[in-house]
Protein backbone atom coordinates (compact mmCIF):
# COMPACT_ATOMS: atom_id res chain seq x y z
CA UNK A 1 0.00 0.00 0.00
CA UNK A 2 1.30 3.61 -1.17
CA UNK A 3 0.79 5.12 2.15
CA UNK A 4 2.62 2.45 4.26
CA UNK A 5 5.63 2.81 1.94
CA UNK A 6 5.86 6.63 2.37
CA UNK A 7 5.57 6.01 5.81
CA UNK A 8 8.55 3.62 6.10
CA UNK A 9 10.27 6.62 3.82
CA UNK A 10 9.49 9.16 6.30
CA UNK A 11 10.60 7.19 9.18
CA UNK A 12 13.57 6.80 7.21
CA UNK A 13 14.30 10.15 6.09
CA UNK A 14 13.72 11.44 9.91
CA UNK A 15 16.02 9.37 11.32
CA UNK A 16 18.98 10.39 9.43
CA UNK A 17 17.98 14.65 9.87
CA UNK A 18 16.69 14.37 13.70
CA UNK A 19 20.39 15.28 14.98
CA UNK A 20 20.07 18.49 12.62
CA UNK A 21 16.42 19.63 14.09
CA UNK A 22 14.60 19.29 16.73
CA UNK A 23 13.66 15.45 15.89
CA UNK A 24 10.95 16.47 13.41
CA UNK A 25 10.24 14.06 10.61
CA UNK A 26 11.17 15.01 6.83
CA UNK A 27 8.53 14.49 4.20
CA UNK A 28 9.20 14.01 0.72
CA UNK A 29 6.94 16.49 -0.80
CA UNK A 30 4.52 15.10 -3.05
CA UNK A 31 1.37 15.63 -5.43
CA UNK A 32 -1.71 15.76 -3.43
CA UNK A 33 -4.18 13.38 -4.98
CA UNK A 34 -7.21 14.56 -4.36
CA UNK A 35 -6.66 18.41 -4.54
CA UNK A 36 -6.35 20.65 -7.41
CA UNK A 37 -5.70 24.33 -7.82
CA UNK A 38 -8.14 26.58 -10.06
CA UNK A 39 -7.31 30.26 -11.30
CA UNK A 40 -9.41 33.20 -11.78
CA UNK A 41 -10.96 36.38 -10.40
CA UNK A 42 -11.38 37.49 -6.52
CA UNK A 43 -13.58 40.47 -6.18
CA UNK A 44 -12.77 42.69 -3.11
CA UNK A 45 -15.84 44.67 -3.25
CA UNK A 46 -18.82 42.63 -3.34
CA UNK A 47 -19.30 39.00 -2.64
CA UNK A 48 -22.09 38.93 -5.27
CA UNK A 49 -20.55 40.73 -8.25
CA UNK A 50 -18.18 37.97 -9.56
CA UNK A 51 -17.17 40.25 -12.49
CA UNK A 52 -13.60 41.78 -12.14
CA UNK A 53 -10.43 42.77 -14.73
CA UNK A 54 -7.94 42.76 -11.82
CA UNK A 55 -5.89 39.49 -11.44
CA UNK A 56 -5.76 37.86 -8.05
CA UNK A 57 -3.62 34.95 -6.89
CA UNK A 58 -5.13 31.75 -7.36
CA UNK A 59 -7.47 29.87 -4.65
CA UNK A 60 -6.88 26.05 -3.71
CA UNK A 61 -9.83 23.89 -4.14
CA UNK A 62 -10.69 21.99 -0.69
CA UNK A 63 -9.53 18.34 -0.65
CA UNK A 64 -11.61 15.27 0.13
CA UNK A 65 -10.71 14.00 3.31
CA UNK A 66 -11.09 10.46 3.94
CA UNK A 67 -13.09 9.98 7.50
CA UNK A 68 -11.90 7.38 9.27
CA UNK A 69 -13.47 4.18 11.08
CA UNK A 70 -15.12 5.10 14.32
CA UNK A 71 -13.02 3.75 17.02
CA UNK A 72 -15.07 1.86 19.57
CA UNK A 73 -14.13 2.82 23.44
CA UNK A 74 -15.59 1.54 26.09
CA UNK A 75 -14.07 4.30 28.40
CA UNK A 76 -15.91 7.16 26.21
CA UNK A 77 -17.71 9.18 28.72
CA UNK A 78 -21.17 10.16 28.68
CA UNK A 79 -21.15 14.02 27.28
CA UNK A 80 -23.34 15.66 29.89
CA UNK A 81 -24.96 19.09 29.48
CA UNK A 82 -22.70 21.69 30.02
CA UNK A 83 -23.81 24.41 32.25
CA UNK A 84 -21.71 26.76 30.41
CA UNK A 85 -23.10 30.61 29.12
CA UNK A 86 -23.16 30.80 25.20
CA UNK A 87 -19.56 31.94 23.98
CA UNK A 88 -18.84 35.33 23.18
CA UNK A 89 -20.99 36.41 20.02
CA UNK A 90 -19.82 37.08 16.97
CA UNK A 91 -22.39 39.47 16.22
CA UNK A 92 -22.67 41.47 19.92
CA UNK A 93 -21.13 41.41 23.62
CA UNK A 94 -24.48 42.99 24.63
CA UNK A 95 -27.36 41.62 26.29
CA UNK A 96 -30.59 41.32 23.85
CA UNK A 97 -34.19 41.41 25.30
CA UNK A 98 -36.14 37.85 25.20
CA UNK A 99 -36.49 37.64 21.67
CA UNK A 100 -39.66 36.31 19.91
CA UNK A 101 -39.74 34.20 16.93
CA UNK A 102 -39.41 36.81 14.66
CA UNK A 103 -36.70 38.18 15.78
CA UNK A 104 -34.78 34.89 16.56
CA UNK A 105 -35.27 34.32 13.04
CA UNK A 106 -33.90 38.13 11.85
CA UNK A 107 -31.19 37.56 14.36
CA UNK A 108 -29.87 34.16 12.71
CA UNK A 109 -30.55 35.47 9.39
CA UNK A 110 -28.49 38.52 10.30
CA UNK A 111 -25.81 36.32 12.34
CA UNK A 112 -25.43 33.94 8.59
CA UNK A 113 -25.35 36.99 6.63
CA UNK A 114 -22.03 37.97 8.51
CA UNK A 115 -19.96 34.68 7.16
CA UNK A 116 -17.98 35.95 3.78
CA UNK A 117 -19.38 33.86 0.69
CA UNK A 118 -15.84 34.20 -1.49
CA UNK A 119 -16.44 34.88 -4.70
CA UNK A 120 -14.30 32.17 -6.28
CA UNK A 121 -15.27 29.05 -6.01
CA UNK A 122 -16.71 26.13 -8.30
CA UNK A 123 -19.72 25.66 -7.67
CA UNK A 124 -19.96 29.33 -8.71
CA UNK A 125 -18.12 28.82 -11.38
CA UNK A 126 -20.84 26.05 -12.75
CA UNK A 127 -23.56 28.22 -12.03
CA UNK A 128 -22.06 31.28 -13.97
CA UNK A 129 -22.22 28.81 -17.03
CA UNK A 130 -25.12 26.32 -16.79
CA UNK A 131 -27.97 28.89 -16.71
CA UNK A 132 -30.36 26.55 -18.48
CA UNK A 133 -29.74 23.38 -16.42
CA UNK A 134 -32.76 22.66 -14.40
CA UNK A 135 -30.89 21.88 -11.46
CA UNK A 136 -29.86 25.48 -11.03
CA UNK A 137 -32.08 27.05 -9.12
CA UNK A 138 -31.45 24.22 -6.21
CA UNK A 139 -27.66 24.30 -6.59
CA UNK A 140 -27.61 27.83 -6.44
CA UNK A 141 -30.18 28.78 -3.46
CA UNK A 142 -29.56 25.71 -1.42
CA UNK A 143 -26.02 25.86 -2.07
CA UNK A 144 -23.72 28.39 -4.15
CA UNK A 145 -25.52 31.47 -1.99
CA UNK A 146 -24.19 29.61 1.16
CA UNK A 147 -20.79 30.93 2.75
CA UNK A 148 -17.73 28.60 2.89
CA UNK A 149 -14.68 27.78 3.39
CA UNK A 150 -11.49 28.52 1.58
CA UNK A 151 -8.85 26.27 1.54
CA UNK A 152 -5.28 26.57 1.38
CA UNK A 153 -3.66 22.88 0.44
CA UNK A 154 -0.54 23.36 -1.33
CA UNK A 155 2.78 24.42 -0.01
CA UNK A 156 3.40 27.38 -2.48
CA UNK A 157 5.37 29.94 0.07
CA UNK A 158 5.87 33.05 -2.40
CA UNK A 159 2.15 33.22 -3.56
CA UNK A 160 0.45 32.09 0.43
CA UNK A 161 0.25 35.48 1.67
CA UNK A 162 -1.38 37.02 -1.27
CA UNK A 163 -3.64 34.40 -1.48
CA UNK A 164 -4.43 34.64 2.09
CA UNK A 165 -5.04 38.43 2.01
CA UNK A 166 -7.53 38.19 -1.31
CA UNK A 167 -10.06 36.35 0.92
CA UNK A 168 -9.75 38.16 4.00
CA UNK A 169 -9.83 41.84 2.47
CA UNK A 170 -12.76 40.59 0.85
CA UNK A 171 -14.56 39.74 3.76
CA UNK A 172 -13.26 43.00 5.37
CA UNK A 173 -14.32 45.13 2.68
CA UNK A 174 -17.82 43.82 3.18
CA UNK A 175 -18.06 43.54 6.72
CA UNK A 176 -18.25 39.66 6.92
CA UNK A 177 -16.10 36.70 8.41
CA UNK A 178 -14.35 34.93 5.90
CA UNK A 179 -13.45 31.01 6.90
CA UNK A 180 -9.94 30.01 6.08
CA UNK A 181 -8.38 26.17 6.49
CA UNK A 182 -4.59 25.74 6.38
CA UNK A 183 -4.17 22.62 5.67
CA UNK A 184 -0.20 21.76 4.77
CA UNK A 185 1.13 19.78 7.34
CA UNK A 186 3.68 17.37 6.64
CA UNK A 187 2.43 13.69 6.45
CA UNK A 188 -1.04 14.66 6.68
CA UNK A 189 -4.05 12.43 5.65
CA UNK A 190 -0.83 9.64 6.80
CA UNK A 191 -0.13 9.65 3.05
CA UNK A 192 -4.05 8.37 1.83
CA UNK A 193 -5.24 10.30 -1.34
CA UNK A 194 -5.19 13.89 0.23
CA UNK A 195 -1.02 13.40 0.81
CA UNK A 196 0.87 16.58 0.37
CA UNK A 197 1.59 19.73 1.99
CA UNK A 198 5.06 21.18 3.23
CA UNK A 199 8.65 18.56 3.26
CA UNK A 200 8.89 19.37 7.07
CA UNK A 201 8.09 21.07 9.77
CA UNK A 202 10.29 24.19 9.33
CA UNK A 203 9.43 24.69 6.46
CA UNK A 204 5.35 24.48 7.64
CA UNK A 205 6.87 26.67 10.38
CA UNK A 206 7.83 29.05 7.85
CA UNK A 207 4.61 28.74 5.78
CA UNK A 208 2.39 29.10 8.73
CA UNK A 209 4.49 32.62 9.08
CA UNK A 210 3.46 33.47 5.36
CA UNK A 211 -0.01 32.53 5.84
CA UNK A 212 -0.58 34.47 8.95
CA UNK A 213 0.83 37.77 7.45
CA UNK A 214 -2.22 37.44 5.24
CA UNK A 215 -4.76 37.92 8.27
CA UNK A 216 -5.31 40.93 8.23
CA UNK A 217 -7.11 43.20 11.34
CA UNK A 218 -10.18 42.17 10.85
CA UNK A 219 -12.53 39.38 12.17
CA UNK A 220 -11.56 36.07 10.51
CA UNK A 221 -11.95 32.40 11.55
CA UNK A 222 -8.80 29.86 11.22
CA UNK A 223 -9.53 26.37 10.88
CA UNK A 224 -6.31 25.00 11.60
CA UNK A 225 -5.42 21.27 9.95
CA UNK A 226 -8.36 19.13 9.75
CA UNK A 227 -7.63 15.24 10.81
CA UNK A 228 -3.90 16.77 12.07
CA UNK A 229 -4.74 15.81 15.54
CA UNK A 230 -7.05 13.29 15.69
CA UNK A 231 -5.43 11.21 12.73
CA UNK A 232 -1.75 11.49 13.95
CA UNK A 233 -1.71 8.02 15.34
CA UNK A 234 0.28 7.29 12.31
CA UNK A 235 3.36 8.99 13.73
CA UNK A 236 5.76 7.72 15.92
CA UNK A 237 5.76 9.17 19.23
CA UNK A 238 8.83 11.53 18.63
CA UNK A 239 7.05 12.82 15.17
CA UNK A 240 3.71 13.13 17.10
CA UNK A 241 5.30 15.38 19.57
CA UNK A 242 7.35 17.66 16.70
CA UNK A 243 3.45 18.03 14.54
CA UNK A 244 2.02 19.10 17.97
CA UNK A 245 4.73 21.30 19.08
CA UNK A 246 4.22 22.77 15.60
CA UNK A 247 0.33 23.10 15.49
CA UNK A 248 0.77 24.86 18.92
CA UNK A 249 3.38 27.72 17.55
CA UNK A 250 1.01 27.90 14.25
CA UNK A 251 -1.78 28.61 16.70
CA UNK A 252 0.42 31.17 18.61
CA UNK A 253 1.59 32.84 15.00
CA UNK A 254 -1.98 33.21 13.72
CA UNK A 255 -3.19 34.70 16.75
CA UNK A 256 -0.23 37.08 16.71
CA UNK A 257 -0.08 38.84 13.83
CA UNK A 258 -4.56 39.40 13.77
CA UNK A 259 -5.90 39.65 17.73
CA UNK A 260 -9.16 39.21 16.14
CA UNK A 261 -8.15 35.77 14.79
CA UNK A 262 -10.41 32.98 16.13
CA UNK A 263 -8.47 29.32 15.65
CA UNK A 264 -9.74 26.54 16.40
CA UNK A 265 -8.12 22.61 16.35
CA UNK A 266 -9.32 19.51 15.29
CA UNK A 267 -11.32 17.74 17.44
CA UNK A 268 -12.11 14.73 14.45
CA UNK A 269 -15.84 13.49 15.21
CA UNK A 270 -17.95 12.04 17.64
CA UNK A 271 -17.59 8.40 15.93
CA UNK A 272 -14.11 8.85 15.83
CA UNK A 273 -11.87 9.32 19.15
CA UNK A 274 -13.32 9.09 22.95
CA UNK A 275 -13.43 12.93 24.32
CA UNK A 276 -11.17 12.33 27.06
CA UNK A 277 -8.28 10.66 24.65
CA UNK A 278 -9.44 13.53 22.10
CA UNK A 279 -8.90 15.95 24.29
CA UNK A 280 -5.52 15.09 25.55
CA UNK A 281 -4.53 14.82 22.32
CA UNK A 282 -5.87 18.27 22.04
CA UNK A 283 -4.22 19.45 24.62
CA UNK A 284 -0.19 18.33 23.87
CA UNK A 285 -0.91 20.74 20.83
CA UNK A 286 -1.59 24.05 22.17
CA UNK A 287 -5.73 23.71 22.06
CA UNK A 288 -6.35 24.46 25.71
CA UNK A 289 -3.94 27.96 25.29
CA UNK A 290 -4.96 31.01 25.46
CA UNK A 291 -2.23 32.11 23.32
CA UNK A 292 -2.65 29.76 20.35
CA UNK A 293 -6.57 28.32 20.59
CA UNK A 294 -10.51 29.54 20.48
CA UNK A 295 -11.45 25.97 20.85
CA UNK A 296 -12.11 23.10 18.74
CA UNK A 297 -13.57 22.11 15.49
CA UNK A 298 -15.31 19.28 14.63
CA UNK A 299 -17.11 16.63 11.67
CA UNK A 300 -15.18 18.40 8.77
CA UNK A 301 -16.22 16.75 5.83
CA UNK A 302 -18.50 14.15 7.21
CA UNK A 303 -21.84 13.38 8.17
CA UNK A 304 -22.49 13.13 11.69
CA UNK A 305 -25.88 14.62 13.12
CA UNK A 306 -25.46 18.18 15.14
CA UNK A 307 -26.61 17.12 18.01
CA UNK A 308 -23.86 14.69 18.41
CA UNK A 309 -21.17 16.49 17.75
CA UNK A 310 -22.86 19.21 19.78
CA UNK A 311 -22.89 16.88 23.16
CA UNK A 312 -18.96 15.29 21.38
CA UNK A 313 -17.56 18.89 21.59
CA UNK A 314 -18.64 20.04 24.84
CA UNK A 315 -17.36 16.85 26.33
CA UNK A 316 -14.15 17.59 24.62
CA UNK A 317 -13.86 20.94 25.56
CA UNK A 318 -14.46 19.49 29.50
CA UNK A 319 -12.15 17.40 29.34
CA UNK A 320 -9.71 19.60 27.95
CA UNK A 321 -10.34 22.25 30.08
CA UNK A 322 -8.62 25.87 29.80
CA UNK A 323 -9.99 29.36 29.83
CA UNK A 324 -14.13 29.24 29.98
CA UNK A 325 -13.84 31.05 26.50
CA UNK A 326 -13.23 28.20 24.64
CA UNK A 327 -15.76 27.08 21.96
CA UNK A 328 -16.59 24.45 19.16
CA UNK A 329 -17.57 25.14 15.54
CA UNK A 330 -18.82 22.30 13.68
CA UNK A 331 -19.19 21.31 9.74
CA UNK A 332 -23.51 21.22 8.92
CA UNK A 333 -22.32 21.21 5.34
CA UNK A 334 -23.48 17.85 4.59
CA UNK A 335 -24.83 16.03 7.62
CA UNK A 336 -28.55 16.49 6.99
CA UNK A 337 -29.31 13.08 6.93
CA UNK A 338 -26.48 12.20 9.43
CA UNK A 339 -23.62 9.47 8.72
CA UNK A 340 -24.70 6.23 6.67
CA UNK A 341 -25.57 3.66 8.69
CA UNK A 342 -22.83 1.27 6.41
CA UNK A 343 -20.09 3.31 7.38
CA UNK A 344 -19.87 4.41 3.61
CA UNK A 345 -17.68 7.63 3.62
CA UNK A 346 -17.08 7.96 -0.31
CA UNK A 347 -20.10 10.66 -1.64
CA UNK A 348 -22.42 7.97 0.11
CA UNK A 349 -26.14 7.96 -1.68
CA UNK A 350 -28.65 9.85 0.65
CA UNK A 351 -27.00 12.61 2.40
CA UNK A 352 -28.30 16.05 2.47
CA UNK A 353 -26.70 19.58 3.14
CA UNK A 354 -27.06 20.27 6.88
CA UNK A 355 -27.75 23.59 9.04
CA UNK A 356 -26.76 26.65 6.95
CA UNK A 357 -23.78 28.37 8.42
CA UNK A 358 -24.13 30.85 11.01
CA UNK A 359 -22.64 32.90 13.85
CA UNK A 360 -25.06 32.44 16.37
CA UNK A 361 -26.16 28.61 16.89
CA UNK A 362 -28.09 29.17 19.79
CA UNK A 363 -26.32 26.64 21.40
CA UNK A 364 -23.77 26.50 25.17
CA UNK A 365 -20.21 26.71 23.51
CA UNK A 366 -21.11 25.52 20.37
CA UNK A 367 -19.60 29.39 18.80
CA UNK A 368 -20.79 28.32 15.02
CA UNK A 369 -22.00 26.15 12.22
CA UNK A 370 -20.02 26.11 9.71
CA UNK A 371 -19.49 24.97 5.90
CA UNK A 372 -16.17 23.65 5.92
CA UNK A 373 -16.53 21.38 3.55
CA UNK A 374 -17.89 22.66 0.23
CA UNK A 375 -21.15 20.48 -0.50
CA UNK A 376 -21.01 18.80 -4.12
CA UNK A 377 -17.30 18.66 -3.91
CA UNK A 378 -16.49 15.21 -4.37
CA UNK A 379 -15.01 12.62 -2.10
CA UNK A 380 -13.55 10.47 -5.24
CA UNK A 381 -16.95 8.89 -6.01
CA UNK A 382 -19.49 11.10 -7.73
CA UNK A 383 -16.45 12.44 -10.14
CA UNK A 384 -12.81 13.45 -9.18
CA UNK A 385 -11.81 13.63 -5.89
CA UNK A 386 -12.10 17.55 -5.31
CA UNK A 387 -14.39 18.29 -8.26
CA UNK A 388 -17.20 19.95 -8.52
CA UNK A 389 -20.44 17.59 -9.20
CA UNK A 390 -23.48 19.20 -9.80
CA UNK A 391 -25.08 15.92 -10.05
CA UNK A 392 -23.61 15.00 -6.27
CA UNK A 393 -24.41 18.37 -5.30
CA UNK A 394 -28.33 18.57 -6.88
CA UNK A 395 -28.72 14.92 -4.67
CA UNK A 396 -27.45 17.03 -1.54
CA UNK A 397 -29.70 19.81 -1.80
CA UNK A 398 -32.76 18.71 -2.99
Amino acid sequence: MSGLRAQRQVAHRAERRRAARRGAVVVAASVVAAVGTITGMVSALSDDDRGSDEARPLVTRSPSLRPLPAVPSTSSPTPKPSSASPSASWTSAKPSPKPTKETTKAEAVAASNRLYRHSESQVLDWVADNATDPRLAVIKSRIADRPAAVWFADHTPSTITARVRAVTSGGAALGRVPVVVPYAIPARDCGGASQGGAPDLDAYDAWIDKFAAGLGNDEVIVILEPDSIAQSDCLSSDQRVDRFASLARAGRVLKAANPKARVYYDAGHSEWNAPDKQAALLGKAGAASAASSDGVFSNVSNFNRTSAEVAYTRAVLDALGGPDRLGAVIDTSRNGNGAPADGEWCDPAGRKVGLPPTLKPGEARIDAYLWVKLPGESDGCKGEAGTFSPGYAYDLAR
